[in-house]
């Protein structure tokens, strides 16, 4: 890719990276809760899943989405379940002003917050497709080389990442006008509906 492909492709997965669904709403949650920082498991784990996607569209592997079905859907339902947990929690978290940003319950370890990010982007098969539109626009699928598959997964992460984080920083911003008990309580019922809703419609929306 020259330049100006490599900025526009950039670009474009940027974009995506920021464009409202499941993943966007769990990091909304996430942040608005725990901050920026606890919101980088996440995000990575979103992102290697994305660039997952992104490398079986590289080497047409595309019917993977028709030829395993079945592991998508448990997939799927496995990422809409920890969701309504995670949106559960936060409901039933007892708010204290001296302890909020030390709550364990909310706090996960690093491997769980990738894991939770890794199957809200895996249980969307729709994903390669985005990639597969798109690809043929930057690269010559027909004679892709290990070089140009190996730039577009770096683009890529980088793009995703930068944009995951900023929506999780934003998110963390907004808490910080929040101080009092009350607002902050508030905070959390809002955070827990927001990931009921992700996990709602991760759940209920099933891919075709």
């Amino acid at each position: 890719m020259s330049f100006e492909s490599s900025l526009t492709f950039f670009l474009v997965i940027f974009i995506f990276s920021i464009t409202p669904g499941p993943g966007v709403f769990a990091l909304l949650a996430r942040g608005l809760t725990l901050g920026s920082k606890q919101c980088i498991p996440l995000a990575l784990g979103m992102s290697i899943s994305d660039i997952i996607y992104l490398i079986f569209a590289c080497l047409g592997l595309a019917t993977i989405a028709q030829n395993y079905a079945l592991l998508f859907e448990v997939i799927r339902i496995i990422g809409a379940l920890y969701l309504f947990y995670l949106g559960y929690k936060m409901f039933t978290t007892q708010i204290k002003i001296e302890t909020v940003s030390k709550n364990k319950a909310l706090k996960k370890d690093f491997f769980l917050g990738f894991m939770q990010g890794f199957l809200i982007s895996a249980s969307n098969p729709k994903v390669i497709l985005f990639y597969i539109a798109f690809l043929p626009s930057f690269l010559d699928i027909k004679s892709l080389s290990g070089y140009d598959i190996f730039l577009a997964s770096t683009l890529a992460l980088f793009a995703l990442m930068i944009g995951l984080m900023f929506v999780s920083i934003l998110a963390a911003q907004a808490k910080q006008v929040l101080k009092s008990e009350k607002a902050l309580k508030r905070l959390n019922y809002t955070a827990g509906s927001i990931m009921i809703a992700a996990g709602s419609f991760l759940l209920f929306n099933r891919q075709t």
